[in-house]
């Protein structure tokens, strides 16, 4: 018995216990695994960000208002609002619907090639935005909506993901920082767009603002390093397996309930980003105060995003991204009611603040439904793939509401925005519930 105990004791002091390993939450384990791998920093890491903030502030779509404004009072008036809306909405919906694709050439090592050919073909076609023809509809469709969605899409994805080859636990931060390049490119070219405009030509300030892009892209492509994808630990699925057996994420009713508030939220969410400069002009705001909206929606998107993010460790994304949701539904249908530039200032701040915490967050509540950290990616990509068309529908549908240049009825396409942002709100509350139900959190998620 004796010589029984001394054998045992050496081997439960040399041997560790596999349970304290078995017990420990798969995605630590991941975290642990790759973080040492990771330089959390240094020369090469913030100019690899920096370079991604670039990027993000190229891709001016927050700044496609301005646009609707000109095309809709001066240079497309043989076309309705409707039409130029597919423009923006189709501008933006191909850089998601894309996404899936543009990732699987990203893990492939494709992400310089994608930046090169990206940054060339994107300045190329905002030049020949330039050279477009008065009351030609096709020409700018192909110029803006085409080129200039497609080929920013192989740059505005993978500039999110370098970032995550150089930071691991300061990756919440740099993420912050790089996304808020897409606000301040929103705050810059609509100010820019339109004082080159008034003073010169709009095409001018296309032009010039092609420049920018064009030495901005550059510095980009020469800063951004692409690392060696840290080796994850083995598991039993890699993520071409968990496409094949998704059948637990495509039945998650919570997850199911987050794609479909994506999905309302996404077709009225972006209408002040779209309409709000119009709207002001056509009730009696003076032209050069209304071209500071769009600059004070994106400003407040800023602060949004990086006021949001770091309350949510607190408070929680889910109860963060329905209260704003809610705010922006209200906020639209008071929309109805201000005529003033005041008014339409103080709308524009409340409102980029708000939709900042949509922007910022819903990506987060999209993965924490998942099981395991191989299922990020697949989640991501079909909250994209059902985010891309009520973006790409939701402007039109506005315009078509609106009514013909002329005779514009503002009061049909506020009403619906705001329902579908309000039922989009509703329905992250029902999938908040069922993820605490799921996770057995507290409600502060």
């Amino acid at each position: 018995m004796a010589d029984s105990s001394a054998s045992f004791a050496p081997s439960t002091t040399n041997h560790p216990q596999p349970e304290l390993v078995e017990k420990r939450d798969p995605e630590e384990l991941f975290i642990h695994s790759v973080e040492y791998k990771l330089p959390e920093g240094g020369r090469e890491a913030w100019l690899t960000m920096a370079g991604a903030w670039m990027v993000q502030f190229c891709t001016y779509i927050n700044a496609f208002g301005v646009y609707q404004d000109y095309y809709t009072r001066e240079f497309l008036i043989n076309r309705t609002a409707a039409d130029i809306g597919w423009i923006g909405s189709f501008q933006l919906a191909i850089q998601y619907a894309l996404g899936v694709f543009v990732g699987r050439a990203f893990d492939a090592g494709y992400f310089h090639y994608m930046m090169a050919i990206g940054s060339t073909l994107y300045v190329l076609c905002i030049f020949l935005l330039s050279l477009t023809q008065q009351g030609q509809f096709y020409q700018v469709f192909l110029a803006q909506a085409v080129g200039m969605g497609v080929f920013p899409a192989l740059m505005f994805l993978p500039s999110f993901t370098i970032v995550s080859h150089h930071f691991n636990r300061r990756r919440a931060l740099a993420m912050g920082i790089v996304t808020s390049g897409a606000a301040c490119g929103g705050v810059i070219f609509p100010i820019m767009l339109n004082q080159l405009g008034k003073h010169t030509e709009f095409k001018t300030g296309i032009r010039v603002s092609g420049a920018i892009i064009g030495a901005m892209l550059l510095f980009a492509n020469m800063t951004m390093k692409m690392r060696s994808a840290p080796k994850q630990p083995k598991t039993d699925e890699s993520v071409d397996q968990l496409m094949t057996y998704s059948k637990s994420i495509v039945t998650d009713l919570g997850y199911l309930a987050s794609l479909a508030a994506a999905l309302f939220t996404s077709l009225g969410l972006f209408y002040p980003f779209f309409y709000l400069q119009l709207y002001a002009v056509t009730n009696g705001v003076d032209e050069q105060l209304a071209f500071y909206l769009l600059t004070l929606l994106n400003g407040g998107s800023i602060f949004g995003r990086l006021v949001n993010n770091s309350l949510a460790p607190r408070i929680g994304s889910f109860n963060l991204v329905f209260a704003s949701l809610y705010a922006c539904a209200l906020l639209i249908f008071v929309m109805l009611e201000i005529k003033t530039f005041a008014g339409l200032a103080v709308f524009a701040v409340l409102y980029g603040f708000t939709s900042g915490a949509y922007a910022s967050l819903m990506p987060a509540n999209f993965v924490g439904f998942s099981n395991h950290p191989g299922e990020y990616a697949v989640r991501l990509a079909i909250a994209f793939s059902v985010v891309a068309p009520a973006i790409l529908t939701g402007n039109p549908i506005s315009g078509a509401l609106l009514g013909p240049t002329g005779h514009l009825t503002w009061e049909r396409p506020i009403i619906y925005n705001g329902v579908m942002v309000a039922v989009g709100a509703t329905l992250v509350l029902v999938s908040r519930i069922l993820y605490i139900k799921r996770k057995g959190k507290g409600q502060w998620v």
